[in-house]
């Protein structure tokens, strides 16, 4: 029964963190929410903050986890990227809350704890910048700034979580492949092909 309530207080703070933001958020709608007393409430969650981090620390560390095992073994850097922005784009599409909040809600903790969120996040970036300058190394990729460009391609993926729904035009797989087709053109790649491809076609 307790792990049940927890998991909703989890769902409860997922929904109006994303809808309110942190500091929009009060303890007593929080408690509404979970349909417990405000002291109940307590027992559950620990302090706000401590819910906050628990959501960022299980999203990141998700991502982060399935990124690595899925290109753990992959060497072409082109596969590698474009494994890594459909799974991005797909976590955002299927948990659009949490990422909401791991992407906006740093600001708002405190330095010890922004610090441990921002190294997990960090970890999972990793893995795109990794790939990024082993394509650029290899002359599949063609970007004089790197960093900034995988800036500007996690911040494309992340915009789905504001828009995305199942009912639109095209599928999940499909949004992912298209985007996974303008992140190589970002990076002067073809879509659909490889460094080992094209190294053996020059």
């Amino acid at each position: 029964m307790a792990l049940d309530t927890r998991e909703r207080v989890r769902k409860a703070a997922v929904k109006l963190f994303a809808d309110k933001g942190f500091h929009g958020t009060g303890i007593r709608e929080l408690a509404q929410e979970s349909r417990l007393s405000t002291a109940s409430l307590y027992h559950y969650m620990g302090s706000k903050e401590d819910l906050l981090v628990d959501i960022m620390r299980t999203c990141l560390q998700s991502l982060r986890d399935s990124a690595t095992a899925a290109v753990a073994d992959v060497r072409d850097p082109v596969q590698r990227l474009t494994t890594l922005v459909k799974l991005h784009v797909k976590a955002h599409a299927r948990m659009p809350k949490e990422t909401w909040i791991v992407d906006n809600e740093i600001h708002v903790l405190s330095p010890a704890l922004r610090r441990s969120v921002i190294a997990l996040r960090d970890e999972y970036e990793r893995l795109w910048a990794d790939a990024i300058s082993d394509g650029v190394a290899r002359g599949v990729f063609d970007t004089a700034h790197p960093a900034v460009t995988r800036i500007a391609l996690l911040e494309m993926c992340n915009g789905v979580a504001r828009w995305y729904s199942p009912r639109g035009s095209l599928s999940l797989d499909d949004l992912a492949e298209h985007y996974a087709d303008m992140a190589l053109r970002v990076l002067g790649a073809c879509p659909h092909g490889s460094a080992e491809g094209q190294s053996k076609s020059e």
